[in-house]
């Protein structure tokens, strides 16, 4: 079990100096002293074992003085067991529980078993660590330590990586120590953790240290040559060289860690048998309960004096003066006597263990005993081993059900249990984020498993979304209409639901694969009564294009009629969000990708959240809500992060591109841009290529390079993207870039597309926007016709950047027309919504054709010296949160929704209302009720 340690401020010991390691001294001192301050931070100590991560930590923990400590050790052999690494780390703190939300308050105390497990998502766990530690830091500041952080159980590992990411202004200090080149901890690449790598000592300060012993000359010399700096080989080698001069330590005999093993070998095989045995036991024990290692140890023969003789040799101790358990002196040494221990009596260990842990509340441990004790195939231990799995799966701990049900599954000894247990493998695998294993696990079951028993259209299900979310797009898409055709007759549901997944993928794969998908989709014998019916329903006009059809059906009845059979599945809601988009519903779009964020806001689903939030920041766009899409994709993209959703951070990377080009900020639009295409494979775009085309191609023609701008749009209108959402809503920029280059013969094949695409979609927005391509393209006599009626058919509240780029144009027009008194107006209104939106190229294009009419910047409300919008000096996370604010939200319940800690909500409010010009909560209402938020 993780050891754990608590302590309260003021109680620690004085610092003591460590020989050469000054600079990670220094970015330790530094990290405390943040967190003294209010500031959180947090920081990998990674190297080799004995190369000195423990005494850093335990620098750390007595140069704390003044703040709390909380203090763990991952061990490898509770790897399998979910939150086992956060229920004691988290044990001192658990008295602030109380405090914190309840979903988080109840997603964790089902995570620690404190209640009832309930199915919660993994990272609302992690927002609960995250407001734990933020509670228990109080006003003092908290030290959080985690040592062999390797050895986490990936549940833990998980929830304490994401609420470090997440760590700003709590007065937390979290300092993980890891392994090189064991266990699972990510690097920092993926966990985004900054990182020290420790090597070994500089020769000088090694020499100091081994001249703390009297070696004789030719020794020392060896010693310093092959410990490599290593400390603890420099301390602990001489020991083993004195005690036998010929026990192959000698140099390039062994790699140094196998000779430190062997070493603490050394030690124990000095020791009686029935000492041997009892810490045969404690090694394969991970409770460090002296009761529960003295019942299993009797199994050798031993007895209260051997645990007695293993503390008198040093190689177990108490963690502390008042500890009830015991631990090894150092990780190597469990090691050394549980690897070098005869298998025979290895088993034996395990056997006897699992007898003693035979209390409900241990049958997790006990059916990990009972399979490391298995010499072949074992139902009992499966059987024990697949209810630990689906206990760990309700909890939400999906990686740890995984190696559960794998490991049920090799002992199984019928090969149809066999393959059932690996698919829930695999199943679980998935949802842990391990494509690879999943795969794995999936291919497996399909050669153990029995066509008669039903399993491949899950099997094919699990291998379709691994290669999904490797990218592999073609193959995912074939795996999902292979597994639809095998239920389509038998579990017509199932198949509707597999072909939905798969109309998801084939978007990405060109618009004749996603037709074909439709149509497959439309031939599956769906009861009325299904949920799927209407949803199947709504996705067969994905690809209308005019024509004398009937009318696409409306988003709002088709929720209605789903709501009336049932429920839909959530993924199938975001993919009808997608598909109402492309519909052209975009007002009914964004109630629903709106109603779906707070939904899993409410549940605390961060890894669900981005999905949700993509479509509310598409509506966005599309309607001219800038500011509103840039603190909704910068949270968005925050989270991807996080929660480590590589497809996310490239499609919300190339919304922020997008809305960089309308600022006419190009290094931030290259930047998000590059990242946006960074994903694509072999068949398939990155996701997030579209909007990064569109994005460029909108940079290039607000800032007057129109042969540019056109090159990009032009790639919109080949396959495989000519079906997106961007290569339809970038038309009219397609057309303006054409005929700025003299080229409107090069826009007509898409505008005819277009327009049969507003046909059919019914909207008046389309109609205007349709309407100023064919003023561009047309004669004087079309223009003087279509720009007007363009006008007349836009929403300018609604969608106030489509109505000023209009207007613009329109205004432009009847400037070179020299009809510059009724230009004017139409310039002056285009100014206005493009400076109230920030676009400054456009709002400069604006000013300039105003100056060409001879009326210098302006005379309406568009004028160069426009006071600017109070929010303009917020980040998108101040305005969230002030916005939020003035609704009446507390900092805890701001927090819960944004997946941040109360205390970091706190310090983004004290850094706006300065920028607002207010020094209170309720000024923020007075500031709603004007509409200046």
């Amino acid at each position: 079990m993780m050891r754990s340690e608590m302590r309260e401020p003021g109680t620690a010991e004085r610092p003591t100096e460590l020989c050469g390691r000054q600079a990670e001294q220094r970015a330790i001192a530094a990290l405390l002293a943040d967190a003294a301050a209010g500031r959180s931070g947090a920081l990998v100590l990674r190297g080799e074992p004995g190369i000195g991560k423990t005494a850093l930590l335990d620098h750390a923990a007595t140069a704390a003085d003044g703040l709390r400590l909380l203090r763990g050790t991952g061990i490898e052999v509770e790897a399998e067991l979910p939150f086992a690494g956060l229920q004691l780390l988290l044990r001192p703190a658990l008295g602030r529980l109380a405090a914190l939300p309840a979903p988080q308050r109840t997603a964790l105390e089902a995570a620690l078993g404190l209640e009832p497990a309930a199915a919660r998502d993994p990272m609302l766990i992690g927002l609960a660590v995250l407001s734990l530690l933020a509670e228990h830091a109080a006003d003092t500041g908290l030290l959080c330590l985690v040592d062999d952080a390797q050895w986490l159980d990936g549940t833990s590992r998980d929830a304490l990586v994401f609420a470090a990411r997440r760590l700003h202004a709590e007065g937390v200090a979290l300092v993980f120590a890891i392994r090189e080149g064991e266990g699972s901890f990510p690097d920092s690449v993926d966990s985004g953790l900054p990182e020290l790598r420790l090597t070994g000592l500089p020769p000088e300060v090694a020499a100091v240290l081994v001249d703390r012993q009297p070696l004789a000359p030719a020794v020392r010399y060896r010693l310093l040559a092959e410990a490599r700096g290593n400390p603890l080989a420099l301390l602990e080698l001489p020991v083993a060289l004195a005690a036998e001069p010929d026990s192959g330590l000698g140099p390039h005999a062994l790699p140094l860690t196998d000779r430190l093993l062997l070493a603490f070998h050394g030690q124990v095989r000095r020791l009686p048998e029935t000492t041997r045995g009892l810490l045969l036991v404690a090694a394969a024990d991970e409770t460090g309960d002296p009761a529960v290692i003295l019942g299993a140890a009797a199994a050798f023969g031993a007895g209260i004096g051997d645990l007695t003789r293993a503390e008198e040799t040093g190689l177990l101790r108490r963690p502390g003066a008042a500890a009830t358990t015991v631990v090894f002196r150092h990780p190597l040494i469990r090691a050394a006597v549980y690897q070098r221990a005869p298998l025979g009596r290895r088993l034996t260990a395990h056997r006897a263990l699992a007898a003693v842990l035979d209390a409900p509340e241990q049958a997790d441990r006990r059916a990990w005993h009972l399979a490391a004790a298995a010499t072949g195939p074992d139902d009992e231990a499966a059987a024990a081993l697949e209810h630990t799995a689906a206990r760990a799966r309700e909890r939400g701990g999906h990686e740890a059900a995984a190696a559960a049900y794998e490991r049920a599954a090799r002992l199984s000894a019928a090969p149809a249990a066999r393959a059932r247990r690996e698919l829930l493998a695999a199943e679980a695998a998935l949802e842990a984020g391990e494509v690879e294993r999943a795969d794995r696990l999936a291919r497996r079951a399909a050669r153990h498993a029995d066509p008669a028993d039903g399993l491949g259209a899950r099997l094919a299900q699990v291998r379709a979304l691994a290669e999904f979310w490797r990218g592999s797009f073609p193959t995912a898409q074939q795996l999902l209409v292979e597994g639809a055709e095998l239920v389509t007759d038998t579990d017509p549901g199932q198949a509707a639901a597999l072909l939905v997944q798969a109309v998801h993928t084939a978007w990405y794969l060109g618009e004749g694969r996603l037709a074909e998908t439709l149509e497959r989709l439309a031939a599956v014998p769906l009861p009325d009564a299904d949920p799927s019916t209407p949803l199947a329903a709504f996705l067969g006009h994905l690809l209308d294009h005019g024509g004398d059809g009937p009318p696409p059906p409306a988003l709002a009845d088709t929720m209605a009629a789903i709501r009336r059979r049932g429920r839909a599945p959530e993924q199938s809601l975001m993919i009808l969000c997608g598909a109402a988009l492309g519909r052209g519903q975009d007002a009914d779009a964004y109630r629903l990708a709106t109603a779906l964020a707070t939904e899993l806001r409410g549940a605390g689903a961060a890894g669900r959240l981005p999905t949700a939030l993509f479509f509310v920041a598409e509506g966005e766009v599309f309607t001219g809500r800038l500011q509103d899409a840039l603190t909704t994709a910068t949270e968005a993209l925050a989270l991807a992060r996080d929660t480590g959703q590589r497809q996310w951070v490239g499609q919300f990377s190339s919304v922020l591109a997008h809305l960089a080009a309308a600022e006419g900020d190009e290094a931030a639009c290259r930047r998000h841009a590059e990242a946006g295409l960074a994903s694509a494979t072999a068949g398939a775009i990155a996701p997030g290529a579209p909007w990064a085309h569109w994005s460029l191609g909108l940079l290039e023609l607000g800032l007057g390079r129109p042969e540019a701008a056109l090159s990009h749009f032009e790639r919109l209108t080949r396959e495989p993207m000519r079906h997106h959402l961007c290569a339809l809503r970038s038309v009219p920029d397609l057309v303006e870039a054409a005929v700025r280059v003299g080229a409107g013969e090069r826009a007509e094949e898409a505008v005819a597309r277009f327009a049969r695409w507003a046909e059919s979609v019914r909207q008046p927005w389309a109609d205007a926007l349709l309407l100023r391509c064919r003023a561009l393209l047309g004669s004087d006599e079309a223009a003087e016709r279509h720009y007007p009626a363009a006008l007349r058919a836009h929403d300018r509240d609604g969608r106030p950047l489509e109505y000023a780029r209009t207007t613009l144009l329109h205004g432009e027009w009847l400037r070179r027309a020299r009809r510059k008194a009724e230009a004017r107006p139409h310039l002056d209104d285009a100014l206005e919504v493009f400076e109230r939106l920030g676009m400054r190229p456009w709002a400069d294009r604006a000013r300039a054709e105003l100056t060409a009419t001879g009326t210098g910047t302006g005379t309406g409300t568009g004028t160069k010296d426009a006071a600017p919008s109070r929010t303009a000096g917020l980040t998108p996370q101040e305005l969230q949160i002030v916005r939020l604010a003035a609704r009446g939200l507390s900092n805890r319940d701001i927090a819960a929704q944004l997946f941040l800690s109360h205390r970091t909500v706190g310090y983004h409010l004290y850094k706006a209302y300065p920028k607002l010009g207010i020094a209170s909560r309720g000024e923020l209402r007075a500031l709603t009720a004007r509409q200046e938020l």
